[in-house]
């Protein structure tokens, strides 16, 4: 998938910047999950109107891609444009009409979920498409894991991804702070990274959908 913001054509092994920040962090993981999202983006002179809405949950990658967007049109971002004054949204998206320039609105979910007050603001919002980011898939879920485990140094084996993928909620979030916690648990213990240790690091977390086995 071609969302790459130095040109070249998109490996399907990078993820969002979660922790630390690593500016060489330039791809966008693609998956059935948000694969519509990143083909919209992709080939945003088709959009029927030059502004798009990009949805989905948060720490899901949705602020790296826009950045992608941005590097390869050359248009503009508007980040978590729900909390913005909706004057400022509504001559944004009369700008980049008259401009032909593209313009990405990046929020958690679209109107009318997202209430706008403004009637000329809310005709144009409801004419705009929206690409839409959803929960992470299996595979998703599980090269999620893995970049997260690689990024703190940590060996997660195969079989611990298996046991946290059968408990963990299907959420970007989630993976995030399950990983957080056994790498805290791995600092404070100093022992090797395990599925013990991590049945009893997730054990009085609420990150399991499952209680782990005993």
């Amino acid at each position: 998938m071609p969302l790459r913001d130095d040109g070249r054509t998109m490996s399907q092994i990078a993820l969002p910047l979660v922790w630390p920040a690593d500016p060489r962090d330039d791809e966008f993981l693609v998956s059935p999950s948000n694969e519509r999202a990143a083909h919209m983006l992709d080939r945003w002179a088709t959009w029927p109107v030059m502004t798009c809405l990009l949805v989905g949950p948060r720490k899901s990658g949705r602020s790296l891609i826009a950045r992608i967007f941005a590097a390869k049109s050359g248009g503009a971002i508007i980040d978590d444009a729900a909390a913005r004054p909706e004057e400022e949204l509504f001559h944004a998206w009369n700008r980049a009409q008259e401009m032909r320039r593209p313009l990405l609105m990046v929020a958690d979910v679209a109107p009318p979920a997202w209430g706008v007050d403004l009637p000329d603001l809310r005709s144009r919002l409801a004419a705009t498409p929206v690409a839409e980011i959803g929960p992470p898939d299996d595979a998703l879920m599980r090269a999620l894991l893995e970049r997260e485990f690689a990024r703190r140094n940590l060996d997660a084996r195969p079989e611990l991804i298996d046991w946290l993928l059968a408990r963990i909620e299907r959420s970007h979030v989630a993976v995030i702070r399950c990983v957080d916690a056994l790498d805290q648990e791995v600092m404070e213990r100093r022992k090797r990274l395990s599925i013990p240790l991590a049945r009893t690091a997730l054990a009085t977390t609420a990150l399991l959908t499952i209680p782990p086995e005993p």
